[in-house]
């Protein structure tokens, strides 16, 4: 079968794996997207892809003209199976991963890929979910299987572990997991640490860095301690330090006001000879500083749009829209755009070597 590389995307977002799916030469003729915002950022950056911003169950019937695509991709929302939610197997939002498949039945593409969150791949407690899918995508004809990546090892500067359910239709192949693995591993590449990777967007408050998030950065007074300065919770919100000398964590769809992670502005553009967090962990350690309620020093401050933008992987030119607080959500809902082009082109190498 002759590959022409065309594709649908599901559970579009802003368009970040879509972003990596294009780098890889694969051409999306139609995307769907709930959220308002994020389909006009979308329809903003791909002009050429019909966006059809509506719930997916309403536009079953007319995705399945696409019949034939060779791809069908997307990220269907993961609140439902994710550590940091619920964990509610009865959250509406956790029977889209079973919709997807009901759009990949109609329109019968040579490959799938479908992104979510590490838990679904691993915890037991999704085990008799995760065999459904699984089930359910043999019975269509697919062998699938679930890939954990870990963001930072392809060119992503954020610690953010997701799973890649990959399916390939008519697929006999008795080495499947062993060979997609290995394409997989072919497309790593070391990311950039954070400093490298921000530093030329200059400080916050620039006109190619607006700083777009105020929220105030306080002590809490009954501090979490943790060994590393970056791990405990010892500011109040559930924003958290960034070690601008390693990489990020994973940058939540909660950004905006105090879950916005934060630097240390004067370390990561060199006035500084030290991040302001190790030294202020360290006296909390030895009792040489005692925690009370106040406001943190101006050189700490939030993540703006643009640096979470970056850590993303979005083109410097991407153009958000919305309000400030659904623009960090659109971030923060992304596939990283470098990690979706590496799972696209391994994918469209497994098909061109093992069919």
């Amino acid at each position: 079968m002759e590959i022409n590389n065309t594709a649908i995307s599901l559970f579009s977002g802003a368009g970040g794996m879509d972003v990596g799916f294009e780098k890889a030469g694969i051409n999306v003729l139609v995307a769907n997207e709930l959220m308002p915002e994020a389909a006009q950022t979308y329809m903003t950056n791909h002009p050429e892809c019909k966006m059809i911003n509506d719930d997916i169950n309403n536009v079953i019937d007319e995705l399945s003209a696409y019949t034939g695509v060779d791809f069908v991709f997307g990220g269907p929302p993961c609140q439902g199976f994710s550590v940091a939610g619920k964990m509610n197997p009865d959250d509406i939002r956790s029977k889209l991963i079973f919709t997807f498949l009901d759009i990949v039945k109609k329109v019968k593409p040579k490959a799938f890929v479908m992104e979510n969150v590490k838990a679904l791949a691993k915890l037991e407690k999704w085990s008799s979910i995760r065999n459904r899918y699984l089930n359910i995508a043999e019975k269509l004809g697919y062998q699938c299987l679930p890939f954990v990546l870990n963001a930072t090892e392809f060119n992503v500067s954020q610690k953010r572990e997701r799973v890649f359910f990959i399916g390939v239709r008519d697929n006999s192949d008795i080495f499947y997991e062993y060979h997609m693995s290995n394409l997989l591993n072919q497309e790593k590449k070391k990311a950039p640490i954070i400093k490298n990777l921000l530093y030329d967007l200059g400080k916050a408050g620039t006109k190619k860095n607006p700083n777009t998030c105020t929220a105030k950065i306080t002590f809490a007074t009954h501090p979490i301690m943790r060994k590393s300065p970056y791990a405990g919770m010892y500011f109040n919100g559930q924003g958290r330090p960034i070690n601008i000398d390693g990489y990020a964590n994973t940058l939540p769809a909660s950004m905006g006001g105090n879950k916005t992670p934060f630097v240390d502005e004067e370390y990561l553009y060199g006035d500084a000879k030290e991040d302001w967090v190790i030294q202020y962990h360290k006296g909390l350690l030895d009792g040489t500083i005692t925690p009370k309620f106040e406001e943190a020093p101006t050189r700490l401050r939030r993540l703006t749009i643009r640096e979470a933008s970056r850590i993303q992987t979005f083109p410097d030119d991407y153009i958000f829209c919305g309000k400030k607080g659904k623009i960090y959500t659109q971030i923060g809902n992304a596939v990283p755009c470098n990690l979706a082009e590496a799972v696209a082109k391994a994918t469209l190498n497994y098909i061109k070597e093992y069919e």
